[in-house]
């Protein structure tokens, strides 16, 4: 009999070490650390938890970030990449992964659902630059070692054409030019003088701007590259993207401590000096 019960305990012993050593193998692996924080920021987690984060908090592969409508958020990620989130974006970490001395493993693909970043280079970037990916629902973003903002907003495409259509006709109305249909969208390639002014607002779809390197940005429709200082629109996957001629009114401006090192504290590394709260 207490051969039996020796057996048995040893059976549920493996098993707690098993279910221990599963448990390490499934959890995520902490992408980065928030740095800089002007608001409210939330991370929805792979199991459904929600978690209010704070300045030096974790992120991990499989988050969803949600900033407030005044929250800037800047993540700096394990191989010194940095994210920076401006008011009311949600953005997941679909799967990253990055281990210095394994670059075969390097993996960077990100989803932004709605709003705008501004994203740098790191070492994971710059060693296999095909291992970056930032999805939208217009367009898949590719590097070149780049830094560049990117903005969605959300629409369909009838909604996006059709916007763009009517601020075409108003502000080259005033020239005595006719406007050329826009279907499907070229408007680089429209002849004539440019748009008097930016409409009010932005637009449907996918806006780009690099400020350092090249992208690539490709949907079903095709594939364009951006260089330096150029401004990129994809109303829709179906819908090729296109070089604007200037800036379409983005706006980007966190405040100013974003350019300063983030003040040191007495918590130590990776922890936060503010109580996390987590909503099951």
């Amino acid at each position: 009999m207490s051969q039996l019960k020796k057996c048995t305990a040893t059976k549920a012993l493996l098993l707690l070490v098993l279910w221990c050593s599963c448990a390490l193998a499934l959890a995520a692996q902490v992408a980065g650390t928030v740095v800089q924080l002007s608001g409210p920021l939330m991370a929805r987690k792979a199991s459904g938890a929600v978690k209010i984060l704070s300045l030096k908090s974790e992120v991990e592969s499989g988050d969803t970030l949600v900033t407030e409508k005044n929250t800037y958020a800047l993540v700096r990620f394990i191989d010194n990449s940095e994210m920076t989130l401006k008011p009311s974006t949600t953005m997941k970490i679909d799967n990253y992964a990055f281990d210095n001395a394994k670059p075969d493993g390097d993996a960077a693909n990100f989803s932004l659902v709605k709003g705008g970043l501004r994203s740098v280079t790191g070492l994971l970037g710059k060693r296999n630059k095909e291992k970056f990916e930032l999805k939208t629902p217009s367009a898949t973003i590719g590097i070149r070692g780049t830094t560049f903002i990117a903005e969605y907003v959300p629409a369909e495409e009838e909604r996006a054409l059709a916007s763009l259509q009517a601020w075409l006709n108003a502000s080259t109305a005033a020239l005595g030019d006719s406007v050329m249909p826009i279907a499907p969208l070229q408007l680089a390639q429209i002849p004539g003088p440019k748009p008097l002014s930016p409409p009010p607002g932005l637009m449907p779809g996918l806006y780009v701007h690099v400020i350092d390197g090249l992208i690539h940005v490709t949907n079903p429709a095709g594939t364009s590259n951006f260089s330096p200082g150029q401004f990129g629109f994809t109303p829709s996957p179906t819908t090729p993207p296109v070089i604007i001629p200037r800036n379409p009114a983005l706006q980007f401006t966190p405040p100013a401590s974003f350019s300063s090192p983030p003040q040191s504290s007495q918590a130590g590394p990776g922890k936060s000096n503010v109580i996390e709260c987590e909503v099951r």
